[in-house]
């Protein structure tokens, strides 16, 4: 057998027993969500047709010709029994891209068709980081981050950029529409969301003010906008929802993470902290409940973070950070949310709506200086006698 053949089958026979490999939960749990053992999608993950040139004529040694540096952050949604994510895939030559794998149970992916090919406007020089919206209005809509060079950045300057927030709508993930960018009072703009209503008639986005492209400048935390029309996509005021706060896990920035998801007692979002440690910033999740009717007040903020960094996912490109911009409700109460560990891989953790709401309403507030949250956990200890 030439090395053409004896290479191909050997990428083959490991991408086949990759993606026919089980999952299985990790117990004992924090109660809240439980965790699986292996990653849902990584770069091995790839089809290696996206990889490979397949002709021996032109690829003798069957070499990767178009590697993949990683697989993570996906915006999440079900349809038709199917539970689809739409990845950021990054190359080797670090471009990211979107793709779609597919799941009949929400834990076992695989990559379907062929990446999106997302319309361009002139300038752009990467995309990612897609949320997805399945709105009433009968669309489903991905939002994510369109970042191009910073045209006001002297020549010597290769790093600024420009942050804005795309959008593209679909009927079938198969063709998509790209429509104007979204405008903001602000000059940069990541981590944007779609609600998933209507609210008074208009498109309810929640947006992230930044100054610039890393830091968030005179940005005060996650915050809210309406436009009227979706397809001239301007937001004339930014409103606060979530502020950034000194000493907790959203002292350096905060962002929205998955689209909020309707339940009985509110409107569910998992969002993302970011704080500075010696070790560089350290990206967590955490969650808080919304108002059913003005979904613009918080009416329940849990302190402290609801997942952060575990084992392997510690390591990665970007170390010590976890990512969600997706997050799936099944009929039967299930709750899957999809996360990203050091910008490397895509994980699950498996909840319930019932699990999410209690700990939403019950769960401390931050106390924001230690002698309060030692108060708490006295109270904690207090309250458990006699009962342990």
């Amino acid at each position: 057998m030439n090395i053409f053949k004896a290479r191909k089958k050997q990428i083959e026979t490991a991408y086949k027993k990759l993606i026919n490999k089980k999952n299985k939960p990790v117990f004992p749990d924090n109660g809240i969500y439980t965790r699986y053992s292996y990653p849902i999608l990584t770069a091995d993950h790839i089809p290696p047709h996206w990889r490979y040139d397949y002709n021996p004529k032109t690829n003798p040694f069957f070499m990767e010709r178009m590697g993949i540096e990683a697989v993570f952050n996906a915006g999440a949604i079900k349809i038709d029994e199917r539970y689809i994510l739409v990845c950021r895939v990054e190359g080797s030559d670090r471009k990211s891209f979107f793709a779609i794998a597919e799941s009949k149970d929400g834990i076992h992916f695989e990559f379907k068709g062929e990446p999106i090919l997302i319309p361009d406007i002139s300038g752009e020089t990467n995309l990612y980081d897609m949320r997805l919206t399945l709105h009433e209005d009968g669309w489903i809509y991905g939002i994510f981050c369109a970042e191009s060079k910073d045209p006001t950045a002297p020549i010597s300057d290769t790093s600024s950029a420009v942050a804005a927030a795309g959008i593209v709508r679909t009927k079938d993930l198969l063709d998509w529409e790209r429509l104007p960018n979204l405008t903001t009072p602000s000059p940069q703009q990541r981590n944007v969301v779609l609600h998933p209503e209507l609210v008074n008639g208009k498109y309810m986005f929640y947006t992230r003010p930044q100054d610039g492209f890393i830091d968030t400048g005179s940005g005060g935390g996650i915050c809210y906008g309406f436009c009227k029309s979706i397809e001239n996509p301007v937001i004339e005021t930014e409103y606060l929802l979530d502020p950034k706060i000194y000493h907790t896990i959203k002292e350096v920035k905060n962002g929205a993470g998955a689209p909020p998801i309707r339940t009985e007692k509110g409107w569910l979002h998992i969002a993302h902290g970011v704080r500075a440690t010696a070790g560089g910033l350290r990206y967590v999740l955490y969650s808080f409940l919304t108002d059913l009717k003005e979904p613009y007040k918080v009416i329940a903020r849990p302190g402290g973070h609801l997942m952060a960094p575990k084992e392997e996912e510690y390591i990665g490109d970007v170390p010590n950070v976890l990512f969600c911009n997706g997050a799936i409700a099944d009929d039967n109460n299930r709750l899957l949310i999809y996360y990203a560990s050091s910008d490397t891989r895509l994980h699950v953790a498996e909840s319930s709506i019932d699990r999410m709401i209690d700990y939403c309403l019950n769960t401390p507030e931050d106390g924001l200086r230690t002698y309060e949250t030692v108060n708490q956990r006295l109270n904690l200890i207090k309250n458990n006698k006699n009962l342990f």
